[in-house]
């Protein structure tokens, strides 16, 4: 008689429900009780990948879910591991992209009495206020159902994390109850249902904008995780709306279209209709506000979550259901009326555009001879690189280096653009990456600040590890912000780094290929090389301490202390010692 026990125990379970659902590939860090679980896992044909940090390993499956729209999946050991991924599963619920992570536990009955168990903590209940929605399986027979509640809760509605909970017991267990209906493992029926919005507010969208003689759309990276672009680009150039896209949403209208508002301020400030496509009004947008808005805007809004309606502003049209189904009512019901933006309104914008794209281009010029090497002659030959290869991802983080990267890098494809997002967090960019290139086996380009990398540079071993087409850039200033911050003469200052680090090196000591560069020419004649070979590479792009502003550019949501009297007064015991 056949063994089947195997087959029997949850962990059995948990694969196979994974794989009928089409999940395949797993992102984590094994350890007790997860270690045969993820043996188990490869035997059984699905793929693992193995980080050094959990909180990479969940911001990897985080990124899956949002190029797939299938949940990523993750897996943590328990208490400290499940502790680590915590940061991640909160930012992919911040960010709607669909995840779950899974983390081995201790028993309920020792947590309970507070017994003392190895790595020993309630993760069920402190979960909770992090994702979605928080299941824990305390029964074999109940793997099935578990699964296909995670993943409905992640996908459908607004995309977000969930956290399933595996206790040791549960993982080894036989589900001794033979009945079928115990046994159950089962693909989903419409996870995602679709959700169209009624006529009557269509027709109240389209009556506002048929009124408006200056509208603006903005697109946000929820549109580019709906697949929405055929529609977004049939209503733009069927109307002439100009389109303001959000970072993860650029792309969705190649960044070089003419309709491309440029002109972020006078956009912003004169519009008078400002259509919402999958953004919403939080810190990015300055909630709507005057002056960076106009006070007499009226807002239309597309979103899958009624709760976004009226959050910072009064939503004149709201319009709720998945963003493709409500394009799909939207655009023929406005393109019938004829409208078609007033050609001043475009001229103005264009003017201003062209304004920007000169000074800019001048910065840009300056980059390439300036004798303090900075971010301007570090990135445009990444730019110059894209333009040629849309096919390519980039991954971006940090201050400076994100913001300037995303002035200066124009996306022609969708979704190929990931970056901090919504909560800003740093310590995304290898964990991005690494998904990015093992889900669409193209090539990836990580943009890093110094500082940024910090957060999770061992994953250069895991990008060695499986030999994916990953090139690193890291623009290294010596600090956070810059590297010149010494306030007080025998000690560093606070967001001062290493300007000497050479971050190359450690691509070196896993077997990849190492670059180094301090100018413009010889970033020209790099980047392309690293990226085209297709291996995974560190570029440390050595530039001045000097360069790079505070917070980049949000510094004003840091709060500034008036230090001068006692800088003044250090200053001072220098010059009389």
């Amino acid at each position: 008689m056949v063994d089947d026990s195997l087959n029997r125990t949850g962990a059995s379970l948990l694969i196979d429900a994974l794989q009928k659902n089409g999940i395949n590939n797993l992102y984590g860090v094994v350890g007790i009780p997860i270690t045969d679980l993820a043996r188990l896992a490869e035997l059984r044909g699905m793929k693992y990948y193995g980080f050094r940090r959990e909180d990479s390993a969940v911001d990897a499956a985080a990124a899956a879910g949002f190029l797939t729209k299938k949940p990523g999946v993750a897996m943590t050991v328990s208490a400290p591991g499940f502790l680590n991924g915590l940061t991640a599963l909160a930012q992919a619920t911040k960010n709607c992209f669909p995840l779950i992570m899974i983390s081995g536990s201790s028993e309920r009955h020792i947590i309970d009495l507070a017994q003392g168990d190895y790595e020993g903590l309630d993760q069920y209940n402190v979960a909770k206020p992090f994702c979605k929605k928080a299941y824990r399986v305390d029964r074999a027979q109940d793997v099935g159902l578990a699964v296909a509640r995670a993943i409905r809760t992640a996908v459908s509605g607004r995309p977000g994390g969930v956290y399933l909970d595996l206790p040791a017991d549960t993982i080894a267990q036989l589900n001794d109850d033979l009945g079928e209906k115990n046994m159950v493992v089962y693909k989903l029926v419409d996870p995602a249902p679709l959700q169209e919005p009624s006529d009557d507010a269509i027709n109240r969208a389209v009556n506002i904008i048929k009124q408006a003689k200056k509208p603006l759309i903005i697109l946000g990276k929820g549109a580019a995780y709906d697949r929405t672009e055929k529609q977004v680009q049939e209503l733009i150039n069927k109307t002439d709306i100009p389109f303001l896209p959000m970072s993860m949403a650029k792309g969705l209208v190649p960044d070089d279209d003419k309709h491309s508002a440029a002109a972020r301020s006078l956009s912003l400030k004169n519009a008078d209709v400002v259509i919402l496509i999958g953004a919403r009004l939080n810190w990015m947008l300055s909630y709507g506000d005057a002056p960076q808005f106009n006070s007499d805007a009226k807002f239309i809004q597309l979103d899958i979550d009624a709760t976004q309606f009226d959050s910072a502003q009064k939503i004149s049209a709201p319009l709720q259901g998945d963003l493709t189904s409500i394009l799909n009512k939207l655009v023929p019901a406005l393109t019938a009326t004829g409208y078609k933006v007033p050609s001043d309104w475009l001229d103005a914008i264009a003017q201003d555009t062209a304004k920007n794209d000169a000074k800019f281009a001048k910065r840009i010029k300056a980059g390439e001879t300036n004798p303090e090497f900075g971010y301007y002659g570090a990135i445009e030959p990444i730019n110059d690189y894209f333009q040629e290869h849309p096919d390519t991802y980039l991954v971006s983080e940090g201050a400076n280096t994100l913001d300037i990267g995303r002035d200066m890098i124009g996306m022609k494809l969708p979704r190929h653009r990931l970056d901090t997002g919504t909560w800003g967090v740093m310590g995304v960019g290898m964990g991005y990456a690494i998904a990015t290139a093992v889900e669409t086996g193209k090539h990836v380009v990580a943009l890093d600040g110094d500082s940024a990398f910090g957060f999770d540079g061992m994953d250069v071993e895991t990008m060695c590890r499986y030999n994916l087409p990953i090139t690193v850039v890291v623009i290294n200033n010596g600090g956070i912000y810059n590297g010149v911050d010494n306030v007080v003469p025998d000690q560093l200052g606070p967001t001062t780094l290493d300007p000497t680090g050479r971050y190359d090196l450690i691509a070196k000591a896993f077997g990849g290929d190492n670059y180094y560069v301090t100018n413009y020419q010889q970033m020209k004649d790099t980047f392309a090389t690293a990226v085209d070979s297709g291996r995974p590479s560190i570029i440390n792009v050595q530039i001045d301490p000097s360069m790079g502003k505070e917070s980049g550019h949000i510094g004003n949501l840091n709060p500034e202390l008036n230090l001068k009297p006692l800088e003044e007064a250090e200053q001072k015991k220098i010059d009389e010692e």
